[in-house]
């Protein structure tokens, strides 16, 4: 892979542990977190996707997204604590990144490459993740799709990676964790890396486009390099 103008990395998942929100609250919750971080992820997901097609009538920013989704797990688990409620929102705001990713990203810069967040987060929640992570000095670049008010995998998202370093999309290295993420930017023509943190089926297709994979991002300098 020949190196890139810039490398765009999602947020969420990828770059920020999704599931840290839930396990610091695993006592309060029960043996049961993992299913209900899992089922809170997906229904943050499901509302951004109805809410980008049925129009921008009917757009919510991510923030407000994650707490219907969250008020909606709750109650299907019969999980009535105003105050839980609260400390996990409170804790999503601050998600911890891996392990591996404050050095992957020093050294992605050190190589003299560029590097950005595309996400669905709002400017003040990845400004809060990425100062309490430490990571705000290691990233050049914050977009957010509220700049164009859709959610991902809408192609105008991806539209403001090439708009903001003003080159095609396969100038750009675009990393994430998710699927249908990863697909999308596939088909927007950018190059693609996934990371499978953990053994799951192909979707969309993607093991036929033969994108490159890593098992977690600390290998992705060398890649790139």
């Amino acid at each position: 892979m020949s190196a890139p103008e810039a490398v765009i990395f999602d947020a969420y998942g990828t770059l920020l542990d999704i599931d840290a929100a839930m396990a610091a609250h695993a006592e309060r919750l029960g043996e049961r977190w993992p299913l209900l971080s899992a089922e809170w992820r997906a229904k943050q997901l499901e509302y951004t996707w109805v809410r980008s097609l049925t129009g921008a009538a009917h757009h919510e920013d991510f923030w407000l997204c994650t707490r219907d989704a969250l008020d909606f797990v709750l109650a299907r688990h019969g999980i009535r604590d105003a105050a839980l409620a609260r400390d996990l929102m409170q804790a999503y705001r601050v998600l911890p990144p891996y392990p591996e990713v404050p050095a992957m990203l020093r050294t992605v810069r050190e190589q003299g490459i560029g590097t950005a967040i595309l996400s669905n987060g709002t400017p003040g929640m990845l400004a809060d993740a990425l100062a309490h992570a430490g990571l705000a000095p290691l990233i050049d670049e914050v977009l957010s799709v509220e700049e164009v008010g859709v959610f991902k995998p809408d192609p105008r998202v991806y539209r403001l990676a090439t708009r903001q370093y003003g080159c095609p999309p396969d100038r750009l290295v675009f990393v994430s964790a998710n699927a249908w993420d990863a697909q999308a930017a596939h088909a927007f023509n950018m190059r693609v890396v996934r990371v499978k943190r953990a053994e799951a089926p192909d979707e969309y297709g993607l093991a036929a486009a033969e994108l490159p994979v890593l098992r977690d991002l600390s290998g992705l300098q060398d890649l790139i390099a």
